[in-house]
């Protein structure tokens, strides 16, 4: 699965997900994309999934037309995410094109 890290999750997270190809937002130079465009980037560029801690998100953009699923996770302090590493991927396991999920972290 092709997967995006927003600005807000901690990087140390892909190399617990094995399996994946994961990319952070900054590492393409798109830190400074926001919500909206950060989408569609990552829709342009054939992500499935958008990996993020805002929680906003679902409220500011229209979300229905989507095909890129969103993981918001609710919590994005390293420690309590690495506790829930196994948590995440099975979330990513089980996501489907367009969904938008949150994780309780």
């Amino acid at each position: 699965m092709r997967i995006l890290f927003d600005h807000n999750v901690p990087a140390p997270l892909r190399n617990h997900l094995s399996g994946h190809q994961i990319d952070i937002a900054s590492e393409r130079g798109w830190e400074v994309l926001k919500n909206g465009f950060l989408l569609d980037a990552a829709s342009e560029n054939n992500y499935e999934v958008l990996i993020t801690a805002d929680q906003s998100i679902r409220y500011q953009q229209n979300l229905t037309r989507r095909r890129i699923a969103i993981l918001v996770l609710l919590d994005n302090l390293w420690p309590n995410v690495r506790q829930r590493a196994e948590e995440i991927g099975q979330a990513l396991d089980n996501l489907q094109p367009g969904e938008y999920r949150e994780l309780q972290i």
